[in-house]
């Protein structure tokens, strides 16, 4: 179960931390708090985020999340539609990807599609943010449910199957870490799954001696945002670290420390994640009144993700 908290926690802490830093450059992080620790907190807000406060990222896993425990299992037209209406309420940030289809009036199995088909550019990584709560849930049904609703659920504001694939791949590093495997060690394997038309790609930017330096695409992409996390995870010994050095990549800092988040929180625990960044964690959802979610509030979702897929 700590493993799970970790992940759900996790991912909404990396978000919140990174989410002042975001499109800004390499190194802002670490500049404004230079040592780990050194200050109260380093949620300290800015950008337009109160400290502590999680973007679209987390209010979109919050809501799949939502759905998975009220439907019962998977609904892919119940998670659009309240992603849609999400959407409407004027949501601080969104992706403009996510609101090109959550707002073109197309049915849910057909908007994403659809939104492909006319710009070509559907390889965000708006789907592999909001993934931690569905990894979480889908764990204990193993690898293929895990990776098979991981594309489901990408496939609703994506229409590029290789936002499907780093999402599926981010499903089943998340299930290996629940099960006290080394999700990192696991990589080879998991490349095999992905399918035929982007195994190569990914099997590249997930290869141990890939760097962020080495991204051929702005950090927004699924590529590279999944890429740094992994980086991120392999290349430091614990939470904190993983996430400090994915927001001090800039860029996409609140999403590429919402993946890392995650997944180093699957990875090391909940006890892993410092007090400190958790006390003033916050996750706003528009669209449903006043409705704010806190650190406890996380741990219980994250019980009940587990609790539910068990059953």
């Amino acid at each position: 179960m700590a493993r799970a908290i970790g992940a759900v926690v996790g991912s909404a802490v990396g978000d919140a931390l990174g989410a002042p830093f975001e499109f800004g450059p390499a190194g802002a992080f670490s500049a404004k708090y230079p040592a780990p620790g050194s200050t109260t907190s380093e949620m300290g807000g800015g950008g337009g985020w109160d400290p502590g406060e999680a973007t679209d990222d987390t209010q979109m896993a919050v809501l799949v999340a939502d759905s998975l425990l009220e439907r019962g299992g998977l609904d892919p037209a119940d998670i659009f539609e309240r992603f849609r209406r999400w959407a409407a309420s004027d949501p601080k940030d969104i992706g403009t990807q996510t609101e090109s289809v959550l707002t073109s009036g197309d049915p849910w199995d057909s908007a994403a599609g659809l939104h492909f088909w006319i710009t070509g550019h559907a390889a965000g990584n708006g789907s592999l943010m909001r993934a931690s709560t569905s990894a979480v849930y889908f764990a204990a049904a193993g690898r293929e449910a895990t990776m098979d609703a991981a594309r489901r659920i990408a496939a609703l504001t994506h229409g590029d199957r290789a936002a499907w694939e780093g999402t599926a791949v981010f499903h089943e590093l998340v299930r290996l870490a629940l099960a006290g495997e080394d999700p990192i060690a696991a990589l080879p394997e998991v490349v095999e799954l992905i399918h035929p038309d982007h195994r190569e790609r990914y099997a590249a930017i997930l290869a141990p001696d890939w760097h962020p330096s080495m991204a051929t695409e702005f950090n927004g992409a699924v590529w590279p945002c999944l890429a740094s996390a992994v980086w991120a995870v392999r290349t430091t010994p614990d939470y904190e670290a993983a996430v400090r050095a994915a927001v001090d990549l800039g860029g996409d800092t609140d999403t590429v420390a919402a993946v890392t988040g995650g997944l180093a929180g699957a990875v090391h625990g909940f006890d892993a994640i410092p007090a400190r960044w958790t006390e003033a964690l916050h996750v706003p959802v528009p669209g449903w009144g006043d409705r704010v979610l806190r650190y406890p509030d996380l741990v219980v979702m994250a019980e009940r993700l587990v609790g539910a897929a068990t059953q």
